[in-house]
């Protein structure tokens, strides 16, 4: 009886599964010329049964015998539904094209790679992913009003931008952090931040970013913060697209504004005049003291000292976009793609500067100025990209050339030195900093067999930098109404060259994947990865020698040239090269690794990828110090090889659920200027001063998260992190002889970092289907740190002395306890053409450390401030889109305060040592399509 019952009970479980029926198909995108879109959603209408298309665009559901009606959609396209039947064993195939509708351009392209650009395409694809990552596409990106590439990562968990400093992942600075851009290595265009300042890629030429928060064997072993891939744009769809906008900042633009008199002119608005502020070609290219005469000094200086007093205008921009797709035989495609983007930026900042010294009744101000700086910005992008694709075969050729200018006119005006009570003192600096950043990279990929289980891909680029401040120049004296009490002598007048040249550097990639197993899901990854770079610095001084021109006079502050050129004219002074032996210095980087990497997938519920790297880094610095300009170059040599293991682990609890776990080594290189041997000496005296003795650090990691995926627009996530950092390079400050502060670089013990992240993503569709189109975002840190500093360091000579830090332990420098990102979307039609989306996003932070303190001071901490900007962005049509901005609606002041536990009282009534306001900013953007 037993025996049939479980006999009755296998064959009607058997008749119920030969009662099914199998839907198939592929589903198509309609703006591509019907390209398979993956990542779609295909439903069963009134049912549990559904399916994702897989890479190629094809789903496959099984479902009972009956009438149904299949839905397929897409974020940001147009659904459809089809009403089929199916009989019991029949497979019917339903193929299907779905397009976008009335979204915007952004919602169309294609990623690099097979992801899309579409959120809820990059929360499928961050919800498969074995490593833990976060990506942000062009959608995302485009309805928040992100500009460029790191206003974007600000708005991923975790990321924040602090002033000029760069990016801070988990509160490391941006020391800790690295850059691909399609998976190649690229070079920094300014030697004071690790890598490129992000905000010069504007998202017009970028279609995902992707942010690696754990490491992997395939990405440099430089990590420990984040490593940030950079897609670049491919030509998906035929467009040509024409963006003009215009900006207001209050108390930026249409204000009083100064500017050098040699860039107030068309070629001044381009960011052209760095060649009329060149060093001048009669002293050559090695110092030997030279001497100019007056009629040499009149004819080699195109140059000078005198500012322009106008009025800011408005912010202004404009780019074009111009795609093309041609179809060619046999299914092959080729396509590309051209962009260039043009903007300028004028700023004001005003506000307190000041700096503490120790006396015996406690600190006081050393100096205590309002300090202003009149910037004016110009940043030039291009991107010309040409792509190939076959069956079998990809080729990527993208060629991107980056240029920024920033002419500075900053004052520093009250007490100079309190002790010489004179509140009238002013220190004029007028600069130009210039990058020129050029990048070529070739990138292929070929399947060696048509099911694509064997796979090859290569890549190497070439790049060339540059970053120079010509002619950076400065004087001094007592401001009297709108004249200036001033003589020829001391540090006055001095002129400064910095040029910083990266000759060379190469970038290279293979790697080799085979998929293997019964159902092809797991994966080997066997590559090469590996960088080289060549760079020089030239670091130049002209400063006056009187010869008998008066001691003191006057003379109006913004129009002196006309009084030094009289003098120069009587030789009264003139002007000499007064560079040191040590204006040169060489840096030689050289990274060569291999890795391999394995994939398991087993008992449908586990993925492990472990993998090993072998990293060789080399630094070879080549400097001399003061003495004889043909002495040899002092050679430092730092070379280690690395061994860099790593693991990555997914569980999935359900089919919208994970338990990830990961853990690794890794290591961290100094920014070129914390390692860099020359010291970059700034008008009021003070001076930062590399340290060729600082080692790299080694860094232990590891992660737990839990991620929740409620449907294809919902996420929840909740981690917690750590790391132990052994010799974590630091920023610190001494005093010399003349009491101005050097701020220089060392390693300390050890610092150790934990904490936890949680992130979501909330449809308010759950509550009601009338509140559909409205989503929240939010994402916060909570950190705890610890550095434990050493008694003794290593000063650049190589000998020791005591640490001047007031703390033997303390939290790290630039990490928040805590900090909050968050945004809230609305989507709505005002009537079948007209489409908006409208965001609020909002950030806030816990205090940080700004500077660690020295001396017996205590740590200079950068207070919160809350930042809240809107934006509105309308496709008008199909040839008109609008974008309209509201930038830091709140306007906080942002402060920098002295701590108040340091070895002795302060004798000030405010320990705000920076304090500033930046404006709230206004833009709208009109583009037309073509």
């Amino acid at each position: 009886m037993k025996f049939k019952l479980t006999f009755l009970f296998l064959f009607t479980t058997l008749l119920s599964f030969s009662q099914n029926g199998t839907v198939t198909g592929v589903v198509s995108d309609k703006d591509l010329k019907g390209e398979p879109l993956p990542f779609a959603n295909v439903t069963i209408k009134g049912t549990a049964f559904g399916a994702t298309t897989d890479m190629n665009g094809t789903y496959a559901i099984e479902i009972p015998e009956g009438n149904y009606e299949i839905v397929f959609s897409f974020l940001g396209y147009e659904s459809k539904s089809v009403p089929f039947s199916i009989k019991a064993g029949e497979k019917k195939t339903i193929n299907e094209t779905i397009g976008s509708g009335s979204v915007t351009m952004e919602d169309v392209v294609v990623k690099a790679t097979v992801s899309r650009e579409k959120e809820t395409a990059l929360l499928l694809e961050q919800k498969k992913a074995v490593e833990i990552k976060q990506s942000i596409g062009a959608q995302e990106m485009a309805r928040k009003g992100v500009s460029d590439v790191e206003e974007g990562l600000t708005k991923i968990t975790g990321i924040t931008k602090v002033g000029s400093r760069g990016l801070f992942v988990r509160g490391l600075e941006d020391r800790y952090n690295n850059l691909l851009v399609n998976g190649l290595a690229v070079p920094s265009n300014n030697p004071f931040k690790k890598i490129i300042p992000l905000d010069l890629f504007p998202t017009d030429i970028v279609s995902v970013i992707e942010v690696y928060k754990t490491f992997n064997p395939n990405i440099y072993g430089d990590f420990a913060g984040g490593t940030f891939n950079i897609s670049t744009s491919k030509g998906q769809k035929s467009i040509t697209k024409l963006t003009i906008g215009v900006g207001y900042t209050t108390d930026n633009n249409l204000v009083d504004f100064n500017i050098s008199k040699d860039a107030d002119n068309t070629k001044g608005f381009f960011g052209l005049t760095g060649k009329d502020r060149a060093l001048p070609g009669l002293l050559g290219g090695k110092p030997s003291s030279y001497t100019l005469t007056p009629e040499q000094s009149l004819e080699s200086f195109k140059s000078g000292f005198d500012v322009t007093e106008t009025k800011s205008p408005l912010n202004t921009s404009i780019g074009l976009l111009h795609v093309e797709k041609f179809q060619l035989k046999n299914d092959n495609k080729f396509s590309y793609l051209l962009s260039l983007n043009f903007d300028n930026n004028f700023s004001v900042k005003k506000g307190v500067e000041r700096n503490f010294s120790n006396n015996p009744s406690g600190y006081v101000y050393k100096n205590d100025f309002i300090n202003t700086e009149y910037k004016y910005k110009t940043s030039l992008s291009t991107l010309l990209g040409l792509n190939y694709t076959s069956k079998r075969t990809s080729f990527t050729w993208n060629n991107f050339y980056l240029r920024t200018t920033e002419s500075m006119i900053k004052d520093q005006f009250g007490y100079a030195d309190l002790s010489a009570n004179n509140n009238k003192s002013i220190i004029r600096t007028n600069q130009l900093d210039q990058s020129d950043y050029f990048n070529s990279q070739l990138l292929g990929e070929y399947s060696l067999t048509s099911d694509k289980n064997h796979t090859i891909k290569a890549g190497g680029s070439f790049a060339k930098t540059s970053y120079q401040q010509p002619d950076r120049k400065f004087f001094s004296g007592t401001k009297d109404g709108d004249n200036i009490i001033t003589s020829i002598a001391g540090n006055n007048f001095i002129k400064q060259y910095l040029d910083i040249d990266s000759d060379m550097y190469l970038s290279g990639m293979a790697e080799y994947s085979l998929k293997f197993g019964g159902d092809k899901q797991n994966a080997l990854n066997i590559g090469y990865n590996g960088s080289a770079s060549l760079m020089q610095s030239s670091y130049r001084f002209i400063s006056p020698i009187n010869n008998f021109a008066p001691n003191n006079f006057t003379v109006a502050i913004n129009s002196l040239d006309a009084q030094l050129n009289d003098y120069l004219s009587q030789n009264a002074f003139s002007f000499r090269e007064s560079s040191n032996a040590t204006y040169k210095a060489k840096l030689k980087e050289i990274t060569n690794a291999g890795y391999a990497n394995v994939l398991f997938k087993f008992a449908d519920k586990w993925e492990v990828n472990g993998g090993v790297r072998a990293e060789n880094a080399e630094r070879e610095t080549k400097y001399r110090e003061q003495g004889s300009f043909d002495q040899k170059f002092k050679v430092i040599n730092k070379q280690k090889l690395y061994v860099l293991p790593s693991l990555n682990v997914k569980y999935g609890l359900s089919e919208n659920a994970n338990i990830r776990f990961a853990a690794s080594q890794t290591y961290t290189k100094p920014v070129i200027m914390e390692a860099y041997p020359i010291e970059y000496i700034n008008a009021d005296g003070s001076s930062i001063k590399g340290n060729p003795y600082v080692v790299n650090s080694d860094n232990y990691n590891v992660d737990l998260k839990y991620e929740l995926f409620p449907s294809n627009k919902e996420m929840l996530a909740v981690g917690f992190f750590g790391k132990k950092i052994k010799k974590p390079i630091e920023r610190t400050f001494e005093s010399n002889a003349t009491t101005s502060t050097i701020i220089t670089y060392l390693n300390s013990d050890n610092a150790t970092l934990y904490g936890a992240e949680l992130e979501f993503i909330f449809d308010f569709e759950r509550l009601s289907k009338n509140l559909s189109d409205l989503s929240l975002g939010f994402n916060t840190s909570l950190m705890q740190t610890k550095v434990e500093v050493p008694q003794q360091i290593t000063k650049p000579d190589g000998s020791t002395t005591y640490s001047v830090e007031t703390h033997r332990s303390r939290d790290l420098q630039g990490a928040s306890k805590w900090l909050i990102n968050s945004d809230l979307k609305y989507q709505f039609n005002l009537n079948k053409n007209w489409s908006n989306t409208v965001t609020f996003v909002y950030s806030v932070f816990g205090k940080r450390i700004y500077a660690v303190g020295t001396g017996g001071l205590d740590h200079i901490n950068e207070l919160p401030f809350q930042q809240l900007d809107f934006v509105w962005s309308s496709k008008l049509s199909d040839h008109f889109d609008l974008k309209f901005s509201a930038d830091n609606i709140l306007n906080p002041e942002r402060n920098l305060e002295l701590g108040t536990n340091g070895n002795a009282p302060i004798s000030e009534s405010s320990n705000v040592v920076n304090s500033y306001k930046k404006g709230v900013g206004f833009s709208l953007n009109l583009g037309y399509t073509f």
